[in-house]
């Protein structure tokens, strides 16, 4: 299995209905959610990556315990961010004990970084997710042209799921704000006039707050 070079984070070549997964994983709830649906093959060294999902696309897990620690998850991200070779998952554990520290990452993953961030409530549902992103990409021929394509729906529903994630968004409103506003640029950038058109005054200030209150 070709390896990343040692500089930074990426190329892994990761054969289809496969997940490469860094050794720290090993035994782990998360892993053994995985193994028996899909492949997984342990190595070391793949830090700041958690799981390569293919050559191009990789997860970045972060812990309960990470958000309450601190800011030190942020430069695995950036990092990520900053490769030209790869595509970056942010997986967030939102418990009862982190969500008070979700909004900040949320924030800085999907506005300042760009990046598709999914909440996850335990491993055992991070291994569900996963196993749907691994097979996910076994349904299209690993040399296909238009593996991106597949790859954009993943993110459509990415975005759908961290619009969800928005104070007094839900499910039932995140679709009607897409279709007005289909990124999270023009969503941050609306006023508050545009959104109450969509979800009504109420929703339309929480909204609003979210995006311009200070970190």
């Amino acid at each position: 299995m070709e390896r990343n070079p040692p500089d930074g984070a990426g190329p892994v070549d990761v054969p289809l209905g496969h997940i490469v997964a860094d050794e720290k994983w090993r035994g782990s709830q998360l892993a053994q959610g995985m193994q028996g649906k899909i492949t997984v093959v342990f190595e070391d060294g793949l830090a700041p990556v958690d799981f390569y999902l293919s050559v191009r696309s990789c997860i970045l897990y972060i812990k309960e315990a990470d958000l309450v620690a601190g800011n030190s998850y942020r430069k695995r991200l950036v990092r990520i961010r900053n490769s030209k070779n790869l595509q970056g998952i942010v997986v967030v554990e939102k418990t009862q004990t982190s969500e008070q520290y979700f909004p900040a990452i949320q924030k800085f993953t999907v506005l300042e970084l760009g990046m598709v961030l999914l909440p996850v409530a335990s491993q055992v549902e991070a291994s569900c997710l996963i196993i749907q992103l691994v097979l996910e990409q076994t349904k299209e021929p690993s040399k296909n042209p238009f593996l991106k394509k597949k790859q954009a729906v993943i993110s459509e529903a990415s975005l759908l799921r961290t619009v969800q994630q928005i104070p007094g968004v839900g499910k039932v409103k995140a679709p009607l704000l897409l279709q007005k506003f289909p990124s999270i640029q023009q969503l941050s950038n609306a006023s508050v006039q545009e959104l109450e058109a969509v979800v009504g005054q109420a929703v339309a200030q929480q909204i609003h707050a979210f995006f311009t209150r200070s970190r």
